[in-house]
């Protein structure tokens, strides 16, 4: 494998949850051609590493820095003479993956296709399960491209109208006029990044309201329906950022309207994988054992595979957001089994008995925290394969 990269080729190697990346200065990720030790050794001593033609050489970051600068996207052969300012858009793009944060675990593709949608002032919405970092990655969108940004919860919305146009004021002296809300500001903001969290659980008269602002070929606010009434248009460069719940077990959400759907792109937040959620936890909590982390992100993954089967004994997963404040609580000087007693058993319907969705999550946590005196619900070799 390793015959096909070009002699001289550089890699950054950055720690992505337990595993490590090793980036090159194309943005390619390069970690499957080089051996464990080289980018442990090369992580450590904040190095790079370079291709000789034969083996990896730890190298001075600053060849890794210098060559990333002066690297250029290839441009295809119907693209050569592209504008400099297309060329630096691209570039920032397919080198952005070193701007997200190490705590949020995403693909560096959609991290990428995240920032060329920002860059370009799509509608991106994320979805994915409760937890899973979708509000993570909005937020450290708005980190990286360092722009001004505005927050709206639409789940906790109560009146539509009032949080996105404004409310009617009146007195003697002025009369009746519309004092505007934070939103009529938001949306004529050059450049800023709206994030609309929790769209799933608005009121369908604020998604009535937002679908002239989030149409490419509208964008704009009307604040009433007189036919006189001025229309605010929406600034350029804006984009809107929306976290959603898509699936049947949310039931608090409502199913989005398709029209509203069709004015994003959406990203689809992945679930993590033990050592991926094992990795997130040690990252963030450093001064706990590793083994009780393991044991969190083990419980979190069998309850996720479960929830997945065709006939699931259980509903739901255990978030990653549960699988910190698990953590948490360890850190703090709880037990593993008093931690789950408070974050995981009460997600879970107990009537049924023996049956119950809680009995059958018990299990799975005493399996980790028991003395092996209790009977098991899967043997070691279910777990391992699991």
């Amino acid at each position: 494998m390793n015959n096909q990269i070009p002699v001289g080729t550089l890699v950054k190697i950055i720690r992505d949850g337990r595993s490590m990346r090793a980036i090159s200065q194309r943005g390619e990720d390069l970690a499957s051609s080089i051996y464990y030790g080289t980018k442990k050794s090369a992580l450590d001593n904040d190095a790079a590493l370079q291709y000789n033609g034969a083996r990896w050489v730890r190298v001075a970051m600053s060849q890794y820095d210098a060559a990333s600068e002066a690297a250029t996207i290839p441009a295809g052969p119907e693209s050569i003479d592209l504008p400099q300012e297309q060329l630096d858009a691209m570039k920032f793009i397919h080198t952005s993956y070193r701007l997200k944060p190490e705590a949020l675990v995403m693909k560096e593709l959609k991290w990428k296709y995240l920032i060329r949608s920002a860059v370009r002032g799509k509608n991106v919405m994320m979805t994915g399960m409760a937890g899973c970092g979708k509000t993570m990655a909005a937020k450290a969108l708005v980190a990286a491209l360092d722009r001004p940004d505005f927050y709206f919860n639409m789940g906790a919305t109560q009146d539509p109208r009032a949080t996105l146009i404004g409310n009617v004021q009146f007195n003697h002296d002025a009369g009746t006029w519309l004092s505007e809300s934070l939103f009529v500001k938001a949306i004529q903001t050059p450049d800023a990044v709206i994030l609309l969290d929790e769209l799933t659980r608005a009121h369908p008269d604020a998604w009535n309201i937002l679908m002239p602002v989030l149409d490419q070929g509208q964008r704009y606010l009307r604040l009433d329906e007189a036919a006189d009434q001025a229309t605010i248009r929406v600034a350029k460069g804006v984009t809107f950022i929306a976290t959603a719940n898509i699936g049947n077990e949310y039931t608090a959400t409502r199913q989005l309207d398709k029209a509203l759907l069709d004015r994003f792109a959406v990203i689809e937040m992945d679930i993590l994988n033990d050592e991926e959620e094992s990795g997130l936890l040690r990252y963030m909590f450093p001064n706990v054992e590793k083994n009780i982390l393991h044991d969190i992100a083990a419980i979190a993954h069998l309850t996720r595979t479960e929830s997945l089967n065709d006939a699931p004994r259980i509903d739901s997963g255990i978030s990653t957001r549960t699988s910190v404040e698990l953590a948490g609580l360890i850190y703090d000087g709880f037990a593993l089994p008093e931690a789950a007693e408070i974050t995981i058993y009460p997600q879970y319907d107990a009537s049924g008995g023996v049956d119950s969705e809680r009995t059958f999550v018990k299990q799975i946590v005493q399996k980790f925290i028991s003395d092996g005196s209790d009977e098991d619900l899967f043997t070691d070799e279910e777990i391992q394969d699991a």
